[in-house]
């Protein structure tokens, strides 16, 4: 199973091959911020991936429309957008 793991705090989330990333956080008790609910309009769940990026699934259309939009780096995703398929390492300037 993938472990999602929080660059700073260290924590090593395990979860199911396919989850969204978003939802895996939030339902460790990790904070994402968001205020679109997860429908991909605000791009408030923006993550820093440090490690692992091709171990997520490849940008949707509406996550390449929002890092077009607000030209987002390419070190980011869209965490309500992307799927966890290996181990990744990710941070949020929050955190």
């Amino acid at each position: 199973m993938p472990v999602i793991r929080r660059a700073r705090q260290g924590d090593l989330i395990t979860v199911e091959v396919g989850a969204v990333l978003m939802n895996a956080l939030q339902d460790a008790g990790v904070p994402v911020a968001s205020s679109c609910g997860g429908e991909a309009v605000c791009a408030k769940c923006v993550l820093k991936v440090l490690a692992g990026g091709e171990n997520l699934s490849p940008p949707t259309p509406d996550e390449l429309f929002l890092r077009e939009k607000d030209n987002l780096p390419a070190d980011t995703r869209v965490s309500c957008q992307a799927r966890v398929l290996g181990d990744v390492t990710v941070d949020a300037r929050y955190w």
